[in-house]
């Protein structure tokens, strides 16, 4: 075979949280429907999403010490070993996704050393030769968007009947024994197996504090759920059992540290809908196709990060002195942009975005309204 009869091979990257590696799935797809072979670099924080996203063939890591909140000491040894693996597997395309405040180019340098033919990237600084393309993001586009567009530039186009929307792999696995069993004793598994959507997910907490709820409000939001009759399920990474068990209470299924994230997307799948920050178990709930009610602090922009894609309602003050701020823990006492979200508020978000309700009987007072919101 000669070299310009051999399969295109694509390096796409984005080394952030898995949150971030789920809103550039499309992007993947369609790198993945245009060349022969789509591989994704992500770091450690990004590695099971990535495992989830159609379309990826292998997928490498490396944890960048220029991103994540916390990110490793240089290491030569680590950086050679990644230019040597990308030396090896001979990529002829590098595609660098980002967020807007991101730079690409010290992964453009990696990837140059490592032989790669063409380069794509989204720069606000100057990249001298380090792309081959150095693309503007236009304004206005959500980060799925933008990533589509990065795509673009890289000559990948969607199929026409790919929809564009976050997915995951199937099949998901089997829900977790704790959460089938609550789900079983709620009434929420019908007679021929189906689950008939009687649940709710609450995620309480967040990577990013400044994103979260205080721990006070989300497990008054779990007992307001309960009480309109829902099956609530407070779900959590296993560094977050201590907030998921207090959340729950009695009054709630506690699966903190129970579940991987492939396990939390079936969970959500299972939901009628998810109480979430701007977190990655949004864009999770978002990508098998659940209704989000998000608590969504403005400390990124909403239009760039809210849940893509599915019927949504944003709840939170996104007018607070924290917006635009990017604070990872909140630089405004009080937490007020999502401290002024009363559990009622959470309550009428949840009953807009779902029907049929769960037992009439058990739903405090106030109006319901049917079908999706406008």
């Amino acid at each position: 075979m000669t070299s310009a009869e051999r399969p295109v091979r694509v390096l796409a990257i984005r080394l952030d949280s898995d949150g971030d590696v789920l809103l550039t799935g499309p992007a993947v797809r369609a790198l993945a429907a245009t060349y022969d072979q789509v591989d994704l670099l992500v770091s450690g924080s990004g590695l099971q999403a990535a495992e989830l996203l159609p379309g990826v063939t292998e997928t490498l890591r490396f944890d960048a010490p220029w991103s994540g909140a916390e990110p490793p000491q240089v290491s030569a040894e680590a950086v050679l070993d990644l230019v040597a693996g990308l030396v090896a597997r001979r990529y002829q395309l590098a595609v660098i996704f980002t967020s807007f405040h991101q730079s690409p180019l010290p992964m453009a340098l990696l990837a140059r050393l490592a032989g790669v033919r063409r380069i794509v990237a989204v720069s606000e600084d100057y990249p001298g030769s380090l792309l081959d393309v150095r693309h503007k993001r236009p304004p206005g586009l959500h980060e799925v968007e933008a990533a589509l567009d990065l795509a673009e530039q890289a000559g990948a186009v969607l199929p026409v009947e790919d929809d564009g929307l976050l997915a995951v792999r199937r099949p998901l696995p089997a829900l977790p024994a704790r959460a089938e069993r609550a789900l079983r004793a709620g009434g929420a598994l019908g007679a021929e197996g189906a689950w008939r959507n009687r649940s709710v997910v609450l995620h309480p907490g967040a990577s990013v504090p400044a994103r979260a709820p205080l721990p006070e409000d989300a497990r008054a939001i779990a007992e307001r759920l309960a009480h309109d009759g829902w099956e609530v399920l407070v779900t959590g990474a296993a560094a977050e059992r201590d907030l998921t068990a207090y959340v729950a209470g009695d009054h709630a299924t506690d699966l903190g540290g129970q579940t991987s994230l492939a396990e939390l997307a079936a969970v959500l799948e299972s939901a009628a809908c998810a109480v979430v920050g701007n977190t990655g178990p949004a864009h999770l709930a978002a990508a098998v196709g659940t209704p989000v009610v998000s608590l969504f602090a403005p400390v990124v922009p909403a239009d760039r990060w809210a849940p893509y894609g599915v019927p949504r309602l944003l709840l939170g003050d996104q007018g607070a002195a924290c917006r635009g701020t990017r604070a990872r823990t909140c630089p405004v006492a009080g937490h007020p942009c999502l401290a002024s979200v009363t559990p009622e508020q959470v309550s009428d978000a949840v009953a807009r975005l779902t029907y049929p309700q769960p037992r009439a009987s058990a739903t405090a007072g106030g109006n319901r309204v049917k079908g999706w919101p406008s």
